[in-house]
């Protein structure tokens, strides 16, 4: 698997990661790293958490990229998504509204502005439940 700039433990990798390396664990435990920080992760199972950081690959995004739980155990990452693939995840979008309400916005009109404006400057990184299908996501902006 050609994964250019794979990110382990504050180590920049240039090149090439087996992805059975990566499934195994073995690359993890070579470059003594991480795929991605536990932020997120909170309330899993320590073998989950273990699966996600060390067994799978990470994404790029403009912060620090993060996993999502949902039903206690940790989503499957779909991509990362603008407003018209959302528009299929009714309940990612409706996850968006409040937790962008409770962090301050308020204006429906604006709220929904900016969400139809993903995909220019912010974007979503689109997770669906393992356990019971749901779609989350979260805004990650430069």
């Amino acid at each position: 698997m050609d994964l250019h700039r794979a990110v382990l433990h504050s180590q920049t990798l240039d090149g090439r990661l087996c992805p059975w390396c990566i499934a195994d664990g073995s690359a993890a435990r070579r470059f003594a790293g991480e795929f991605i920080d536990t932020y997120g992760l909170d309330g899993v199972h320590e073998d989950i958490l273990y699966e996600v950081t060390q067994r799978t690959p990470g994404f790029h995004a403009w912060q620090d990229p993060h996993w999502l739980v949902h039903c206690q155990d940790a989503a499957a990452f779909i991509g990362e998504v603008g407003y018209t693939e959302l528009t299929a995840h009714p309940e990612a979008l409706d996850q968006l509204r409040t937790e962008m309400r409770s962090a301050g916005r308020h204006d429906a009109q604006h709220l929904d502005q900016f969400l139809q404006g993903l995909g220019h400057g912010a974007t979503a990184m689109l997770f669906k439940c393992t356990v019971c299908g749901t779609h989350l996501a979260y805004i990650d902006a430069s």
